[in-house]
């Protein structure tokens, strides 16, 4: 099963920001309820969890990781194929 990895906002009380909770490109809330983003949290699957002030750094370290997953092995016939294979060389 390939891993899965996410990235999600939080307050400065540790609770999580919904995605209805939009932002100004500087990083100010648009939502009157919300007190703004304190940090972001990518985390993933395997165990792996980061966390920075900045939601894009955040994001480019969630993609790295990514990359260091091992890919999941292919299942299926085309495996079965290649065991039961016959060549006659």
């Amino acid at each position: 099963m390939p891993h899965k990895t996410t990235l999600t906002n939080h307050h400065a009380d540790s609770s999580i920001c919904p995605k209805e909770h939009k932002y100004t490109v500087t990083g100010k809330p648009t939502h009157p309820d919300c007190p703004g983003r304190a940090y972001t949290r990518a985390a993933c699957t395997c165990g792996w969890d980061f966390q920075c002030p900045g939601k894009g750094y955040a994001d480019e370290e969630r993609k790295r990781h990514r990359t260091t997953n091992p890919k999941p092995t292919p299942g299926g016939p085309k495996v079965l194929r290649d065991l039961l294979r016959l060549d006659a060389e």
